[in-house]
């Protein structure tokens, strides 16, 4: 029951712990928040943090995925 007193009723942060952020599209890699959304995570309400993770999954396209290694090299001649 100790455990009860320091539960919390929030959306959680969607960091995956990948923070590197798109030199061009300013958003990170891992949670594909804008940097903004990052620095500002502990200040929004509930309902702007789901419209928040709401807007996430459309975001992948927008970060170009390298294509490397040696696979690339030998399918891209």
């Amino acid at each position: 029951m100790a455990d009860d007193i320091w539960k919390r009723d929030e959306v959680e942060s969607p960091c995956v712990k990948i923070c590197v952020v798109h030199p061009t599209a300013r958003i990170c890699t891992g949670c594909h928040r804008t940097v903004d959304e990052i620095a500002a995570w502990s200040r929004l309400s509930p309902d702007q943090r789901r419209a928040v993770l709401r807007d996430l999954p459309d975001r992948k396209t927008l970060i170009a995925k390298r294509r490397g290694g040696r696979k690339a090299r030998i399918s891209g001649s």
